[in-house]
């Protein structure tokens, strides 16, 4: 069994390194980030589920009137809530008798070696959820985060979104253009009438597009549409580590290639002011207690955990491109 001194050094080790570990998450991709920065990461305390509040009408007691015309004062019910599961993920970081108690002796060496695997273990929660952000949630049996495939759909009025289905209400259903129904192929001379059509389907007076993730070859067509021209960047995206570009007011930012997770040949166009992460207020990648000493093995194993989703509050204002 692994000895009590070197259950301290993981669990001190890991929960000095964890501070850090959600804030990296959010740093590490371009929505997360953007939804740090307007103050849409949420914590949730608890319950059976997410519930996300949503606007989903307008008050129908508007009335032009004059003098003593009776006014209508009936209830308006303009106010729901979608319904999201709560989804979980871990990494483990490992360490046996032999390498924490024989070989790798001292408390620095020690440290050394957990420090190695406890950045592997921080960067590959930090990928994978990343990756999930873009995911329809169907990956594990449905265990997965639910990401941008199911939030903002190719096919938007099919199928449920947070206990909603979109086949019944067109105010849960996300804008679409697709080239094929446009009649248009996409490359750098189509791709900004494509931006126009879908900036403008997403427009409601003030409140627009603020952030557009394109895969490597959308990005591409809108870069090169813009060769002949000065291009615009957002300089405080681009201190972040995000290669970005101008479109109205919106930054547009490529997800794809190596370790992107934009899906191919897709634009989403979001309003991130409906769009939230809602992680557990104690599972915010944290190291879980107590220490897992291994049943038949001279091992000691740490749990870093996740418990969240992403949610949505409103669909109408968000949009995709697809081919």
């Amino acid at each position: 069994m692994a000895s009590p001194n070197l259950s301290e050094i993981v669990t001190t080790t890991i929960q000095s390194r964890s501070r850090k570990l959600a804030d990296n998450v959010t740093k590490n991709n371009a929505i997360l980030y953007r939804l740090n920065e307007r103050g849409k990461v949420k914590t949730v305390s608890g319950g059976d589920v997410i519930l996300q509040e949503l606007e989903y009408a307008e008050n129908a007691t508007y009335t032009r009137y004059s003098g003593y015309d009776v006014l209508n004062i009936s209830p308006s019910e303009v106010f729901t809530a979608a319904q999201y599961n709560w989804k979980q993920a871990a990494v483990a970081v490992s360490i046996s008798g032999l390498e924490g108690d024989i070989q790798n002796t001292g408390r620095e060496r020690m440290i050394d070696l957990l420090e190695s695997r406890i950045g592997n273990a921080e960067r590959s929660m930090a990928n994978n959820l990343s990756l999930d952000l873009y995911s329809d949630g169907t990956a594990s049996g449905g265990k997965q985060v639910g990401g941008l495939q199911l939030l903002v759909a190719d096919a938007p009025t099919a199928g449920t979104v947070g206990g909603i289905s979109r086949a019944t209400w067109t105010f849960w259903q996300n804008q679409l253009f697709d080239f094929s129904v446009a009649g248009l192929a996409p490359g750098a001379t189509t791709i900004q009438t494509a931006m126009n059509r879908t900036w403008l389907s997403t427009k409601r007076g003030r409140d627009v597009t603020d952030l557009i993730i394109a895969d490597n070859t959308y990005f591409r067509y809108y870069w090169e549409s813009l060769q002949a021209i000065q291009r615009i960047t957002n300089e405080k995206m681009a201190a972040a580590g995000f290669e970005n570009l101008k479109f109205m007011n919106a930054d547009v930012v490529p997800d794809g290639g190596i370790g992107g997770g934009c899906p191919a040949n897709h634009m989403y166009f979001l309003n991130t002011e409906y769009i939230f992460w809602r992680p557990h207020v104690d599972r915010n990648m944290v190291p879980l207690n107590p220490d897992r000493f291994a049943v038949n093995q001279d091992a000691l194993v740490k749990l870093i955990a996740f418990a969240g989703n992403m949610t949505l509050s409103n669909a109408s204002l968000q949009g995709v491109i697809i081919a």
